[in-house]
């Protein structure tokens, strides 16, 4: 199987190392990478912020990129999102509707399309918190929703965590609140979008666990963040970094 790779722009320049266990944790999985080199943003802040105008040439490069592929994944649920249901600056054609169509965050690639089993290559003994975004859960349906609760609980991500040698997951209190992130809302709301954070690392804090993981980095770039400046010692990694086998 053949995929592009599309790396969010954040994660480039400030996680890299997240990029890197995508793409070998995909070539380690018997798939084909290509990686184009002119992709940069897909458009989500512009567009998130009312900019259209501003974004139409961001996203019009996205489709140049990638419309001839048949899958696309990114580690990112927001980008995907963003691709999958917001994606109408740029001019719509038969290449625009492509992209949207054949985009998919990592999580559910591995589940659905290649409904991945194990990694034998991966062992994390430690304990966990997993913080799902809320564009995978409520954007992406990567998970059941707390405000549904008489749908069937699944999630995506935990699944493929729990196939992980040694890793255990503990549970914490209100884990699909919001992180606080929300892309622009944390400059254009940062007292509330602090506060949100705080709150979120209270409850994980609670239980004990020091390792947070999430198929999300923006999330865990706002969560770490309010870490430091806190003084705390939690630990953030990105699922494809535990997925891979080359946390510590």
């Amino acid at each position: 199987m053949r995929v592009a790779l599309m790396v969010p722009c954040y994660m480039d320049m400030f996680y890299p190392r997240a990029g890197v266990a995508t793409l070998e944790l995909l070539e380690k999985l018997g798939v084909e990478v290509d990686y184009p080199f002119d992709q940069t943003c897909c458009g989500q802040p512009m567009a998130n912020s009312g900019a259209f105008k501003q974004a139409k040439a961001t996203e019009e490069l996205v489709v140049r990129n990638f419309a001839g592929y048949e899958y696309i994944v990114a580690p990112s649920g927001s980008c995907v999102h963003h691709l999958r249901n917001k994606f109408t600056a740029a001019a719509d054609t038969p290449k625009r509707r492509h992209v949207s169509a054949h985009v998919w965050d990592l999580s559910e690639f591995l589940c659905d399309v290649l409904q991945v089993q194990a990694f034998p290559w991966a062992e994390f003994p430690h304990e966990v918190a997993l913080h799902v975004s809320c564009s995978a859960i409520r954007g992406l349906f990567e998970q059941s929703m707390s405000e549904r609760p008489n749908d069937p609980w699944f999630s995506k991500p935990r699944s493929l965590l729990e196939k992980v040698k040694g890793v255990k997951i503990i549970d914490f209190d209100r884990p699909d609140e919001c992180c606080g992130f929300g892309g622009t809302f944390a400059v254009t709301g940062e007292a509330v979008s602090a506060a949100m954070g705080n709150d979120k690392l209270e409850r994980i804090g609670a239980t004990g666990v020091r390792y947070i993981v999430s198929p999300d980095m923006s999330c865990l770039m706002h969560l770490q963040g309010c870490s430091h400046r806190n003084r705390e010692d939690f630990h953030f990694l990105h699922l494809a970094e535990v997925l891979n086998g080359g946390a510590p």
